[in-house]
């Protein structure tokens, strides 16, 4: 009797005689065959990747001081009064010498410079440095009344489109001496920053003595100190207004009722217990101001 299963064509394939049948070809298979057969129709002939094919380093933003600024620090033992247009009894603290990288981010640079030599409408000069945080970085730069040692708007600034940009945020504030525009640090008020024509040009510089990440990825790194390191450390030194732990808790509680008189409060912490201020700022005019300094960030 012989089995009505339809035999596989595969097994009906001639490989060599079985002799207890003179009249056909089959094969014999074992496991060890189907073994061989699986691994072999698996292994392809392998060829060595293209070189397009390999993803390359991206390169490393261009960090080229392309232009230099300076401003000059001083203490007022009087506070700046609208009538006056210096402190004639200050106590200077020196001089900042900060280059700017002009190639990767040409609007933040050239809104910067245009603030330090008053081309906007507007200077930084005579204006106040407005908080302190010990051991991370000073905010200048806050827009508002001049009475008050505050930047007065610009009105000739370009619209700064590096803000939306995210390559413009690939540097670190790795150091002491990293200057860049404040986002998530600016503390403008909302009726200004609600201004149709308003110009952030709020900055930071880092005081180390490590560096600041929480900065990172949340504000524009264009520039960094190349001379005065230790203006910076004087200004880090000047001791600032804290509130007394009770205080605080009041406060956050405020801020999670939602009153706003949580956020005005808050306003004054961190502000230098002395007036530290810009008492002059320019750019410096060099006959070849290109250069790329080993240690930037």
């Amino acid at each position: 009797m012989f089995s009505s299963a339809t035999p596989s064509p595969l097994l009906s394939l001639p490989l060599y005689p079985n002799p207890s049948h003179n009249s056909c070809y089959k094969l014999s298979f074992t496991r060890r065959h189907l073994l061989f057969l699986s691994t072999s129709s698996l292994s392809l002939p392998s060829s060595p990747l293209s070189s397009s094919a390999i993803p390359q380093p991206s390169p490393p933003p261009d960090t080229t001081v392309t232009d230099r600024v300076y401003m000059d620090f001083s203490i007022c033992p009087t506070f700046l009064r609208p009538d006056a247009d210096d402190c004639s009894d200050s106590l200077p603290l020196g001089r900042l010498v900060i280059g700017l990288y002009g190639r990767l981010v040409p609007l933040t640079v050239s809104n910067f410079k245009a603030m330090c030599t008053g081309s906007a409408g507007s200077s930084y000069k005579d204006t106040l440095v407005q908080k302190i945080f010990p051991g991370q970085f000073f905010v200048a730069g806050r827009q508002g009344r001049r009475d008050k040692g505050e930047v007065r708007p610009p009105l000739d600034l370009a619209r700064n489109t590096e803000t939306v940009d995210p390559r413009a945020f690939a540097l670190r504030h790795s150091r002491a001496g990293v200057v860049s525009l404040c986002l998530s640090e600016n503390d403008d008020d909302d009726e200004i920053k609600l201004n149709p024509d308003y110009r952030n040009v709020e900055f930071l510089i880092t005081t180390g003595p490590g560096p600041c990440p929480q900065l990172d990825n949340r504000n524009i790194v264009f520039g960094s100190v190349l001379e005065g390191l230790d203006v910076i450390t004087a200004i880090a030194s000047i001791p600032t207004y804290k509130p007394a732990e009770r205080i605080r808790q009041l406060n956050d509680l405020a801020e999670f009722l939602g009153d706003e008189r949580a956020q005005i409060a808050r306003a004054t912490w961190d502000k230098p217990l002395k007036t530290v201020y810009i008492s002059d700022c320019g750019e410096l005019k060099v006959t070849k101001p290109t250069l790329s300094p080993p240690s930037l960030p």
